[in-house]
């Protein structure tokens, strides 16, 4: 997929027929925030709320991620979020690795175009498509293709976990320098 711009991507992402998935999607789940962030964030999978408004991170788990951009100290130019593919799994399980083959190249193109200077990966499922299962710790930042990417925990985990939160905050302010 030779894209020229972010724009039209982001018209192509609603006609993908690439997966079985679009099949139960109400919308697909594009991006959300700046077009020329400093930081771009890579949830797995849109949840019910984001199926039905379109938007990632717009429900429980967009509130505590709303909570760690404040944390972070980023305003609204400096961030964006996506997700790993565009469409909601059934009952919010995990994607499988054919719906995150599937959504790749559209991952690529908008890390690609979106070009940040940081890229924080929001749990598991985003380092499995973004790097590979195991790569990185987590809090902890490498360069890859010539982006800084740190793994920080995903925001639904904060909810369920809230004793995460400080250390979520050590792995902040650890790598605070990044992105200052």
């Amino acid at each position: 997929m030779n894209c020229v711009s972010l724009e039209e991507l982001e018209k192509q992402i609603p006609t993908c027929t690439s997966c079985p998935l679009h099949e139960t999607a109400t919308q697909k789940v594009i991006r959300k925030g700046s077009e020329n962030p400093k930081i771009l964030f890579i949830g797995e999978a849109p949840g019910k709320n984001e199926d039905e408004t379109g938007v990632p991170f717009c429900g429980r788990a967009g509130k505590v991620l709303d909570q760690i951009i404040d944390y972070m100290r980023l305003d609204e130019q400096e961030w964006a979020v996506i997700n790993t593919i565009k469409c909601r799994p059934p009952n919010n399980r995990n994607p499988n690795k054919k719906e995150l083959q599937a959504c790749r190249s559209f991952l690529e193109n908008q890390i690609e175009l979106l070009d940040p200077k940081v890229i924080i990966l929001l749990g598991n499922t985003a380092e499995t498509a973004f790097v590979g299962k195991g790569t990185l710790g987590w809090g902890e930042c490498r360069e890859i293709d010539g982006s800084k990417v740190l793994k920080l925990y995903h925001p639904a985990a904060l909810i369920y976990t809230r004793s995460r939160i400080p250390e979520q905050h050590q792995f902040i302010d650890a790598n605070r320098k990044l992105w200052e």
